[in-house]
C-alpha cells in the first residue's frame, strides 16, 4: 500500500543553526495534515476529527530552535497515527484481517480506543466507517511510525554525543481538567514516571517557572508520562525525559479551536523555560556513577 505521505514529510526535524543546549522538543500530536484518503474513511467532520490534537503545542515551543535546541515535529495527525504508543498498540476489533499474536491488543490505551491507530477521537467519537486493513496498519506503522522514532533515537544519541547528557521535552497539550468544577484543577501536569525518567531537578526547575507564572502545576496525575517518556527517560545513561501537559484552555477555545487572546502570553511564559533550561548546569544533570567512570 503507497504511503499516504508518500508525496509529503509526514514530520520534520528543525535544527538550530549551532545547537547550544543538550535539548530536544518533541510535539508529536500537534500535526494538522490530514491525508485526503483518512478524510474519506472517517465518519467525522472536519472539525471533529481534529479533537485528538494538541493544537498548536509546535507553534507554543517553535523558540526552541532560534535559542539553540533541537525540534521534532509531526505533520500526521494524533488521530491518524500515534507514536506516543507501542508500535503495534491495536484493537482487532479494527481490522477485517487477524492481528498478529505478538501484537499489544489488551492494554489499557487500546481499550479505551486509544492505541496506535486510534478507534476514537475525544468524547468517545468513532473516527472509522468500516473496518481497516492490515496493510492499512503496517503502511502506517512501518512506513511513519518507525522512522520518526528512529530520528527520535539519532537526535538523542547524537546530542548525547555532543554534551554528554540529553533532554527530551515531550510537548503535549491537554483538555480543561476543570470542567466538572474542581477550583483546584491543574493547568500545567509534568510527567517524570513518578521520577523514573528524568533528573529531579528538571521536574523541580519546571514547576518552579510555571508556578511563578502564577499556574496550578500537578505532577503525574492524571499524565504520568507516555510511551515517549517511558522508552527514551534513561537518567543513569543520562538521557533525560520530561512531559509537559499545556491545559488548552490557556491559549485556545477548545470548541472552535481558534487561538485565544492569552496564546502570545503562554508562548512567553514557554520561552522563558527553554531560556531557564539553557542556563542550566548540565553537570547537574549527569550521572555521578557515570560522571566518575
Amino acid at each position: 500500500m503507497n504511503s499516504d505521505f508518500a508525496d509529503r514529510p509526514a514530520f520534520e526535524t528543525i535544527r538550530p543553526r549551532l545547537q547550544r543546549m543538550p535539548f530536544l522538543f518533541n510535539s508529536a500530536h500537534s500535526g494538522r495534515d490530514y491525508p485526503q484518503r483518512f478524510l474519506e474513511m472517517t465518519r467525522l467532520d472536519n472539525l471533529s476529527i481534529r479533537q485528538s490534537e494538541d493544537a498548536y503545542v509546535d507553534e507554543l515551543f517553535e523558540r526552541a530552535p532560534h535559542m539553540g535546541a533541537m525540534m521534532l515535529r509531526a505533520h500526521f495527525p494524533r488521530a491518524y497515527l500515534d507514536v506516543n504508543r507501542e508500535p503495534y498498540e491495536l484493537d482487532p476489533k479494527m481490522f477485517r484481517d487477524p492481528l498478529k499474536p505478538n501484537y499489544n491488543t489488551a492494554s489499557p490505551r487500546v481499550a479505551a480506543g486509544l492505541g496506535t491507530i486510534a478507534k476514537i477521537v475525544a468524547e468517545r467519537k468513532p473516527i472509522y466507517r468500516d473496518k481497516l486493513s492490515h496493510d492499512d496498519a503496517l503502511m502506517r506503522i512501518e512506513g511513519i511510525y518507525k522512522p520518526y522514532h528512529a530520528t527520535l533515537q539519532t537526535l538523542l544519541t547524537q546530542t548525547l554525543n555532543r554534551f554528554g547528557v540529553a533532554v527530551l521535552i515531550d510537548c503535549h497539550s491537554m483538555p480543561n481538567l476543570d470542567k466538572s468544577g474542581n477550583a483546584n484543577a491543574p493547568d500545567i501536569v509534568l510527567g517524570d514516571r513518578h521520577g523514573s525518567a528524568c533528573h529531579p531537578i528538571l521536574l523541580e526547575l519546571t514547576d518552579t517557572l510555571f508556578t511563578t507564572a502564577g499556574l496550578k502545576v500537578a505532577r503525574n496525575r492524571p499524565y504520568a508520562g507516555g510511551f515517549v517518556t517511558k522508552a527514551y527517560g534513561q537518567p543513569h545513561n543520562n538521557i533525560h525525559a520530561l512531559q509537559i501537559e499545556i491545559g488548552r484552555h490557556l491559549y485556545m477555545n477548545e470548541v472552535t479551536l481558534e487561538k485565544s487572546q492569552n496564546f502570545t502570553s503562554i508562548q512567553t511564559i514557554l520561552q522563558k523555560l527553554i531560556a531557564l533550561y539553557a542556563r542550566l548546569d548540565l553537570n547537574e544533570l549527569l550521572d555521578q556513577k557515570l560522571a566518575a567512570e
